[in-house]
């Protein structure tokens, strides 16, 4: 939306960039509802004027569709300005980057043991279950005569 908003001559409208920054400072900061009311005023903002421009009509659009993923995703948007003063995990680029990485030599046809999309998918699907510790589970739902492990308590010393 940034580069969009770059495009557009500046005629009577307010400072985009700066309004989009605001969005974005709010978002990495968990304020939601802020965020949303910045957007709207963005949105009004451009209403009728997108018959002058095509820039502009592109520029709404985009606007709103944000708009309508923020509104939709709200409850999943953490305030990462938190969690970086408390030292915790803000990103997983490197878990990302470490899957593609895997999941892309497996997938090269010049490879002996190839996985097919649909198999790196399945094993994708196992991978998360056995972290989530809900594999064995899964097994009991499969084959009712396996009994599920009992969960321990403590150390019983």
């Amino acid at each position: 939306m940034k580069q969009m908003a770059k495009g557009i001559s500046r005629t009577d409208l307010v400072d985009l960039e700066a309004e989009i920054e605001r969005v974005k400072w709010y978002l990495w900061h968990g304020n939601v509802f802020r965020a949303l009311q910045v957007i709207e005023d963005l949105s009004w903002g451009l209403e009728g004027r997108d018959d002058e421009d095509p820039a502009v009509s592109k520029l709404r659009r985009a606007v709103e569709e944000f708009h309508g993923y923020i509104a939709n995703n709200r409850a999943f948007i953490p305030n990462y300005g938190e969690r970086y003063r408390y030292g915790e995990v803000i990103s997983t680029a490197f878990v990302e980057s470490t899957i593609n990485q895997v999941v892309s030599k497996r997938m090269v046809k010049k490879q002996q043991m190839r996985w097919t999309p649909r198999g790196a998918h399945l094993l994708l699907q196992v991978r998360v279950q056995v972290l989530n510790d809900e594999w064995r589970n899964t097994f009991c739902r499969w084959y009712p005569g396996m009994l599920p492990v009992e969960p321990r308590m403590g150390n019983a010393a």
